[in-house]
């Protein structure tokens, strides 16, 4: 089952909490054991699981990305965003959470994010969902 999902991001550079509209698809489709592939048909932006019970990780990883890539640098692509290019790279356009009892199988802390890094803009997520 293929799923698509529209989020709209809020600025420039967000790490925006997906988990609860990825888990509505998986909780629509009646799978019960399997697994959920979230991938992201953008190369400007990502897909990660990470901590979301505090916001300040998120920023944290912003904050580091935004110092290991700087927005102006010597880049050769001149569309003016090849650092959102490279942190896309970086982060990965895909993640895949296990489905167990119906449910996506995350860890106590662990949240699914939408990584923006070329914002804000509507982006796609697509969520392939196989069952056992």
């Amino acid at each position: 089952m293929l799923e698509t999902i529209q989020v709209n991001t809020p600025d420039h550079a967000a790490m925006v909490d997906v988990t609860d509209l990825i888990a509505r698809k998986v909780k629509d489709s009646g799978v019960k054991s399997g697994l959920c592939v979230v991938y992201m048909p953008h190369t400007t932006a990502g897909v990660t699981v990470n901590e979301g019970a505090d916001p300040a990780v998120a920023q944290d990883i912003l904050d580091t990305l935004a110092k290991m890539v700087p927005w102006r640098g010597e880049y050769q692509h001149t569309e003016g965003n090849a650092a959102a290019h490279v942190k896309a790279l970086l982060v990965g356009s895909s993640s895949s959470i296990i489905i167990d009892n119906g449910r996506l199988l995350l860890g106590t802390w662990q949240r699914i994010f939408l990584c923006e890094f070329d914002g804000p803009r509507t982006r796609k997520i697509r969520i392939k969902i196989l069952k056992d």
